[in-house]
């Protein structure tokens, strides 16, 4: 099964995007946005940037996790994964995001 984005409101009324692996589990998640456009451009950027490793800024949090943004090409983070516990589930991470993003399908929920 490949991979999807869901659109969808959150509580207080922003519209936001998730992707998830052919799994089922939420591989990158996005900020909050006012406009429904807004968070469709998210997509768009999303499909667009993933391919690209250098759009990619790995990190380690507070807590001694490894986590991912992906960036658009003028710096700005469109998305966020989850904590992992090891640099190696964070890279498969980045992986399937990569083989995931651009030919994944929309499900608009909002």
């Amino acid at each position: 099964m490949a991979g999807k984005f869901e659109l969808y409101t959150d509580k207080a009324g922003e519209y936001r995007f998730r992707l998830k692996a052919g799994n089922g589990q939420i591989i990158l998640a996005s900020e909050g946005y006012k406009q429904k456009a807004s968070a469709e451009n998210g997509i768009a950027s999303v499909r667009k940037n993933a391919p690209e490793d250098a759009r990619y800024e790995r990190k380690e949090t507070k807590s001694g996790g490894h986590m991912f943004n992906l960036k658009a090409t003028n710096g700005q983070v469109i998305g966020t994964s989850e904590s992992y516990t090891t640099t190696a589930a964070r890279d498969n991470g980045v992986e399937s995001v990569k083989n995931n993003a651009p030919d994944a399908s929309l499900d608009d929920q909002s």
